[in-house]
């Protein structure tokens, strides 16, 4: 698996995604809260319920379903969405006065916009990875070698097929929650529905 051409870019695309992804959200979600920046929150929470699905997408590889390609896809389809939206939030955080944490913020927003648009392009090609015969190829295999590594460090005791479960699981309840939401709640309540 090493020697194919784009395994450097695979493991870019996962250092990428935890700085862009975990690590500045984090930092940003606690100095939101300390300068209570409402707005600011309110996109934030919406954001971690969304890229939630990058989480399940990991388990999912870790248990060998190829249907963690198109989890993924969707996860960096949906998180732009997600921070452009609500048009609300938007007004809120534009008509703030300039800051620090309003710069860092923005230029987060538009960076993890850029990274997902980007990496869903990327990931095109690995669609066919879904079909299980795909699967097993060294062209599929090499974007399991990460969650493999993430396994060893916080699952090492436990068994693969378990944690594929898990992912099955996670998978099931996050479309059905989605689907309550885009279908009941926004329906009925419309850009408004993030309030309750």
């Amino acid at each position: 698996m090493n020697d194919l051409w784009f395994t450097g870019l695979v493991w870019m695309d996962y250092r990428l995604a935890v700085l862009f992804t975990v690590i500045l959200p984090l930092i940003l979600l606690a100095w939101v809260f300390v300068e209570k920046a409402e707005a600011m929150q309110r996109l934030l929470i919406i954001y971690w319920r969304v890229a939630s699905l990058l989480l399940i997408t990991i388990y999912l590889m870790m248990g060998g379903h190829g249907i963690a390609f198109i989890s993924g896809l969707a996860g960096r389809i949906l998180i732009p969405i997600s921070l452009w939206f609500w048009i609300d939030l938007n007004d809120e955080i534009e008509y703030q006065p300039n800051s620090p944490l309003k710069l860092i913020f923005s230029s987060w927003r538009w960076a993890i916009t850029l990274y997902c648009v980007l990496g869903a392009i990327a990931t095109l090609p690995f669609l066919n990875c879904v079909s299980p015969a795909n699967f097993k190829t060294n062209f599929c295999q090499v974007w399991l070698q990460a969650p493999s590594i993430f396994k060893e460090y916080f699952h090492h005791d436990n068994d693969v097929s378990g944690l594929g479960n898990f992912g099955i699981v996670g998978l099931t309840m996050y479309i059905a929650y989605f689907c309550y939401f885009a279908f009941v709640k926004l329906n009925k309540r419309g850009r408004s529905a993030i309030k309750q």
